[in-house]
């Protein structure tokens, strides 16, 4: 292509590209699953868990590089594969999910590289505790998906916090460590025009 007709057909294109609009998707419960790791015994090993029942929504525009993310966690669908243990997570001792049954991060994508946003900082509410926190976001990548039929954006999502900054301090007295490492692991689909 001459180097005119480029720069033409640059510009044509450009206003299209940079007047995009938001996109609004909502999270896929059946492909999303926060999971998380935290320190038994003061080293002794680590236990991983999940939570089974999330939902949520994004917004991206991602011509201007902008966007918000809400995601909702039931804290009562604990899951480590053991049942005296989610017992126990779900009591007073830990979560307190029958006082606290939802777990929140409400947040605005910070950071992108090229159009996919790799940083999302927000609010974060736990156990009845609000906190700010960012969100590293890795895999990003979206697709027309073949069985949906409509547009599917996923991604990997990583944030570690302290659960004494939000009131949970079960057997730190015994030498648990209390940093919690949390991955989100987040598939969303188009919401229909």
């Amino acid at each position: 292509m001459p180097f005119r007709a480029a720069v033409l057909a640059g510009a044509l294109i450009a206003p299209l590209w940079s007047s995009a609009a938001p996109v609004n998707y909502t999270i896929d419960p059946s492909h999303t699953y926060p999971s998380f790791e935290a320190d038994h015994m003061g080293g002794l090993s680590t236990w991983r868990g999940k939570f089974n029942r999330s939902a949520g929504t994004v917004v991206l525009d991602r011509a201007a590089r902008s966007g918000t993310i809400a995601v909702e966690v039931d804290v009562g669908s604990v899951d480590f594969g053991h049942d005296e243990m989610n017992a126990q997570a779900r009591s007073s001792k830990i979560l307190d999910a029958a006082k606290f049954p939802e777990a929140r991060f409400n947040g605005t994508f910070s950071a992108f590289d090229g159009d996919r946003p790799t940083e999302a900082k927000g609010e974060f509410t736990l156990h009845g505790v609000t906190r700010p926190m960012t969100m590293k976001i890795g895999q990003f990548k979206c697709i027309d998906h073949p069985l949906e039929k409509r547009e599917a954006c996923g991604a990997d999502v990583q944030t570690s916090f302290d659960r004494r900054d939000f009131g949970i301090d079960f057997a730190l007295d015994m030498g648990f460590d209390p940093k919690v490492d949390l991955n989100i692991q987040v598939e969303a689909l188009r919401d229909p025009t």
